[in-house]
């Protein structure tokens, strides 16, 4: 059997030229911008209108009511039709 004898910089070279640097090899996550999400008409309606129901059907603690959660969905969406 042949013994072959490379350093790590050699195999990465031939991989494609990579190096052992971090810095070269990926982009810092500083400069990636996050992507923009997208929103309809229709999300940006049901999502205030969610906002302004939701606490009728929460108690004093701030937890949701036996089927508050369900029923606050539910007007929301009926209140966010056209």
């Amino acid at each position: 059997m042949v013994d072959v004898t490379m350093s790590m910089d050699e195999y990465l070279s031939l991989l494609g030229g990579l190096t052992m640097d971090s810095t070269t090899s990926t982009p810092s996550v500083e400069n990636q911008v996050p992507k923009k999400k997208r929103s309809s008409a229709y999300s940006r309606r049901y999502k205030a209108n969610f906002r302004k129901v939701a606490p009728d059907f929460k108690m004093k603690s701030g937890k949701w009511k036996k089927n508050g959660f369900k029923s606050a969905v539910k007007l929301a969406h009926k209140m966010s039709k056209k």
